[in-house]
């Protein structure tokens, strides 16, 4: 009786162990099933992030297209303007060119006749010049010839008065004579 009560004490100890073990086995494979279960959600986590990102790379991508394509509107816009302003530019030019070298012309031609009337100005001034130079050499030359004139007039009333001069001095020159004469006459009287 005690041998089968050992016996059966051994059992349950043993039934009891395995139940144990058991139950270890389970609790572990328990732990094993959620470290499993938390590596799916990180990597469920991990993969959510990387979609995320990809979603914001795609966003940004997106932005940066958008942002692309409002620049080559606004260049496009820049050109249409550019060209409209180069046609009108162009439509002025060919209006205005016209206008232009025909103002130009007759500036040209005004400047023309304002030099032909200088150079004719120049002209009369030096031909005015000229004629009181001329002026100024016929006075000098009258007063030359009057000069000459009143010296010759002088000379010729020196000459006059150097021959009354002498005339008056035969005169006397007889007048002495005839009284000597005379006195001598007398003399030859008495």
């Amino acid at each position: 009786m005690f041998c089968s009560k050992i016996s059966y004490h051994r059992q349950n100890q043993s039934k009891l162990l395995l139940l144990l073990l058991l139950l270890l086995l389970l609790l572990l494979l328990l732990l094993l099933l959620l470290l499993l279960l938390q590596l799916l959600l990180l990597l469920l986590l991990l993969l959510l992030l990387l979609l995320l990102l990809l979603l914001l790379l795609l966003l940004l991508l997106l932005l940066l297209l958008l942002l692309l394509l409002l620049l080559l509107l606004l260049l496009l816009l820049l050109q249409l303007l550019l060209l409209k302003v180069l046609l009108i530019l162009l439509i002025l030019l060919l209006v205005l060119l016209p206008l232009l070298l025909l103002l130009l012309l007759l500036l040209l031609l005004l400047l023309l006749l304002l030099l032909l009337l200088l150079l004719l100005l120049l002209l009369l001034l030096l031909l005015l010049l000229l004629l009181l130079l001329l002026l100024l050499l016929l006075l000098l030359l009258l007063l030359l010839l009057l000069l000459l004139l009143l010296l010759l007039l002088l000379l010729l009333l020196l000459l006059l008065l150097l021959l009354l001069l002498l005339l008056l001095l035969l005169l006397l020159l007889l007048l002495l004579l005839l009284q000597i004469l005379l006195l001598l006459l007398l003399l030859l009287l008495m």
